[in-house]
């Protein structure tokens, strides 16, 4: 399904998906990818996890700009992870520069604790801000594109 009009960027895939392994790998982000593919939506899913002190590997920034759309899926743990919140800071430079539509998921989690940085979301940003206090900057950058993409229209998919 991805596009083929030769007036318009040649995407490689219709949907990249970002989500947090440990929390929906295994349950809605797998059932998500597999119904995308069998409505011929062309899906880019990361199936590695990364090990503390690996870097996001270029494959991997290429396929989000080379899809036309992302779905984060946010769940209770996803601002745990340092490499799925520089993920979602390549997404939100997409959607800014390329046009590249974003739909936020919320599984499990509260659309105003991930938009607002309350509760769990909070807690992970003390964590955040000590890991990376030498770069804060980066910390503000992970706040402000959560705030971005939770207060845009989304999902809600508590209690299912």
């Amino acid at each position: 399904m991805a596009s083929t009009s030769s007036s318009s960027p040649q995407w490689e895939y219709d949907v990249f998906l970002s989500f947090r392994g440990k929390d929906t790998r295994n349950n809605f982000t797998s059932h998500l990818y597999s119904n995308l593919e069998e409505a011929g939506i062309e899906a880019y899913i990361d199936d590695s996890e990364l090990e503390r002190g690996e870097s996001i590997e270029p494959a991997l920034w290429k396929a989000i700009e080379d899809s036309r759309f992302s779905v984060i899926v946010f769940s209770r743990n996803y601002a745990s992870s340092p490499w799925c919140l520089d993920e979602l800071v390549k997404i939100v430079v997409c959607m800014k520069e390329m046009g590249h539509t974003v739909l936020p998921v919320f599984y499990d989690v509260d659309p105003s604790e991930v938009a607002e940085q309350k509760g769990n979301y909070k807690e992970l940003f003390i964590e955040h801000e000590q890991n990376f206090r030498n770069d804060l900057e980066k910390v503000r950058r992970w706040k402000d594109c959560l705030a971005t993409v939770a207060n845009r229209s989304g999902w809600d998919v508590r209690n299912m």
